[in-house]
C-alpha cells in the first residue's frame, strides 16, 4: 500500500486554467471583448488602412490562439537510432541498372524530362 509521493495522473494537468483564471476568461467572454477579439479588430483596421506590416505583426501574435502549431517531427531509424543510409556512388553501371529494375516500379514513371504533373515545379513567368 503506497503512501504519499508522486502518483501518475495526479494534480492539475499542464496548461489547465485555475479557477480564478477561468472566471476572468468567462467574464471577458460574457462582456463580448476578449484579448483575441481586440487583436483581430486592430489587425483588420490596419489591413483596411493598407498598413500591412502592422497587420502582419498583430496576426503573428494572434495566430497561436487560432491555429495549432504543428509539432516538430524528428525522424529516426530503428530503436530511435540514426537512419541507415547506403552509399551507391561506388556501384557499377550494371549494379545500378539492377537496382533500377527492382525499385524503379515503386518510384513511378521516373521520367525526369517529362512535364511536372505534381504542380511542384518551377513557377511560370
Amino acid at each position: 500500500m503506497g503512501r504519499g509521493g508522486k502518483r501518475k495522473g495526479a494534480g492539475r494537468k499542464p496548461g489547465a486554467a485555475t479557477k480564478r483564471t477561468r472566471a476572468i476568461a468567462d467574464k471577458a467572454t460574457a462582456e463580448g471583448l476578449t484579448p483575441l477579439e481586440v487583436m483581430l479588430k486592430a489587425m483588420r483596421a490596419h489591413v483596411k488602412n493598407d498598413k500591412l506590416d502592422e497587420a502582419a505583426s498583430i496576426a503573428k501574435d494572434a495566430a497561436p490562439y487560432m491555429h495549432a502549431k504543428l509539432a516538430s517531427i524528428q525522424h529516426t531509424g530503428r530503436g530511435g537510432g540514426p537512419i541507415q543510409t547506403v552509399d551507391l556512388s561506388k556501384l557499377s553501371g550494371d549494379d545500378l541498372a539492377r537496382l533500377e529494375d527492382i525499385f524503379g516500379p515503386l518510384a513511378g514513371p521516373g521520367d525526369d524530362d517529362a512535364p511536372d504533373q505534381g504542380g511542384e515545379g518551377e513557377a511560370a513567368g
